[in-house]
C-alpha cells in the first residue's frame, strides 16, 4: 500500500481569530535612527496592514485546487503539490524552495510548466510537477532530532520520487533549494536527468581574486558586502536558532519583521508584493514553523567562505547544468568558479533583472527558463 495520501489543508477558525486578536494588539519600537538599522517602522506597519487584510481562507481554497499530498520519509512527514501533466511525454520536476520562502514560490509556475499548452508553450515543454515542502517548513513536519540537512533531505526526496513512480527526474532550486538539488545529482547521478539552479553553489578561491577582470572584481565587491554585512540572518540562525525561534513562533510581529526584511532584502525588481509576502508570513505563522525553519542553518553547517568552496569542488557535479542568474541575487558568483563544481553547464543566461524570488518576481521568465533548460536534457536523453 502506498504511503502517499492526499493532504487537504484546513487551519482552525479558532487560530484564525487568535492571529486577528494578536494584530490588533501589537507593540511596536520607537523609529529607527538610522536605515542601516533593519526593517524601517513605515515598512513594517505597512506590512502589517496587508497581513490585517490577508484572507487565509482564499489562500486555503488555491491551494486545495493543487493536488496536495503527504508522504511518511524516514521518519519524518513530508508535504508536496503533485500535479501530472496531461502530456505523454512530460518530464518529472521536483522544485525545492529555500528560506524565508516556502512552496509558495513556486505557485504560479505550476499550470504553465504541466500544461504548457494552455498557457501559450508546446506540448514537448510539458512537466510532472513535484513541490516539496522542506523538513520543518509549511505542512511537512518539524524535526525532533538532528541530521535533516541537504544531504538527507535529497535522499528522502529521491524516496518520494521512486514512491511516485518516476525513476529519472530533473531537479530546480535556489538557495536551500540549490543545496538539495545539488545534493540529489550527487547522490542519484543517474536518476537525475538534469539540474537547473538559479543560485550556482561556488565560491572564489585566493587565486581567483588575484586575477579576477573588473566585471569579476564588481562581483565580489558585492559577494563581500554581503558576507559583511547582509548575512546577520545566517549567523543568528546558524548559532542560535532555538533562542529566536521563541520570538518567530510566539510575536506575529517578530515573525513579520524578521521575513519581511530578508524578503525586501533579497529580491530585485519588481520585488516581492506585500500581498505575497502576507501569503508567505502566514504560511510560517499558522504552522508555527518559525523555529524550525531557522534550524536549517544549525544544520547545514558553514556553507560560504574559502574552506567551503574546497569542498565544494571535492563533490564535482556531472549531470547537465543549467544556470538562470538575476542581477540582484545577494551572492554573485563567476562562471569560472562554477565550472570548478558544475563539470557539465549547459546553460548559463543572465537575466536583465530580478533577484532571490524569480518565482514570486519574474514566474514567467523562469517558466521559459526551466523549458530551455530541459530542452538540453531532452535533447540529450
Amino acid at each position: 500500500m502506498s504511503k502517499i495520501e492526499p493532504f487537504p489543508i484546513y487551519i482552525p477558525e479558532t487560530d484564525l481569530a487568535e492571529l486577528e486578536y494578536r494584530l490588533t494588539r501589537v507593540r511596536l519600537p520607537e523609529r529607527e535612527t538610522d536605515a542601516s538599522q533593519g526593517i524601517g517602522l513605515d515598512r513594517l506597519t505597512s506590512l502589517l496592514e496587508t497581513w490585517r487584510r490577508h484572507d487565509w481562507r482564499a489562500l486555503e481554497r488555491r491551494w486545495n485546487a493543487i493536488p496536495h499530498f503527504r508522504s511518511h520519509v524516514d521518519g519524518l512527514d513530508i508535504a508536496f503539490w503533485h500535479v501530472r501533466s496531461p502530456e505523454p511525454g512530460a518530464v518529472p520536476l521536483i522544485l525545492t524552495h529555500g528560506w524565508p520562502g516556502s512552496v509558495l514560490e513556486f505557485e504560479d509556475l505550476i499550470g504553465p510548466l504541466t500544461d504548457p499548452v494552455a498557457h501559450g508553450g508546446s506540448a514537448t515543454d510539458a512537466f510532472h510537477v513535484v513541490v516539496p515542502a522542506l523538513p520543518g517548513f509549511g505542512f511537512s513536519g518539524r524535526p525532533a532530532e538532528q541530521g535533516w540537512n541537504p544531504t538527507r533531505t535529497a535522499r528522502a526526496w529521491a524516496e518520494i520520487m521512486t514512491d511516485l513512480g518516476y525513476h529519472r527526474f530533473g531537479a530546480h532550486g535556489g538557495d536551500f533549494g540549490a543545496h538539495v538539488s545539488t545534493e540529489l545529482a550527487l547522490i542519484a547521478p543517474g536518476r537525475v536527468a538534469g539540474l537547473h539552479l538559479t543560485m550556482p553553489l561556488a565560491s572564489p578561491l585566493p587565486e581567483d581574486l588575484a586575477t579576477a577582470d573588473e566585471t569579476e572584481k564588481a562581483k565580489i565587491e558585492k559577494r563581500d558586502r554581503f558576507v559583511r554585512g547582509g548575512m546577520l540572518h545566517v549567523m543568528v540562525q546558524s548559532l542560535r536558532p532555538q533562542t529566536l525561534g521563541y520570538a518567530l513562533v510566539d510575536s506575529p510581529v517578530g515573525l513579520a519583521a524578521w521575513l519581511g526584511e530578508r524578503l525586501d532584502a533579497f529580491a530585485g525588481t519588481p520585488g516581492v508584493s506585500q500581498e505575497r509576502q502576507a501569503d508567505n508570513i502566514a504560511l510560517y505563522w499558522f504552522t508555527g514553523t518559525g523555529a524550525s525553519t531557522a534550524r536549517w542553518y544549525w544544520e547545514s553547517g558553514p556553507r560560504w567562505g574559502p574552506r567551503g568552496a574546497e569542498a565544494q569542488n571535492a563533490q564535482p557535479v556531472t549531470v547537465p547544468t543549467a544556470f538562470t542568474l538575476f542581477p540582484d541575487e545577494p551572492y554573485p558568483v563567476v562562471r569560472r568558479w562554477a565550472e570548478r563544481r558544475y563539470r557539465n553547464i549547459v546553460a548559463w543566461d543572465e537575466m536583465a533583472e530580478g533577484g532571490h524570488f524569480p518565482g514570486w518576481e519574474h514566474p514567467g521568465v523562469l517558466v521559459t527558463e526551466l523549458r530551455a533548460a530541459f530542452r538540453h536534457v531532452r535533447n540529450r536523453n
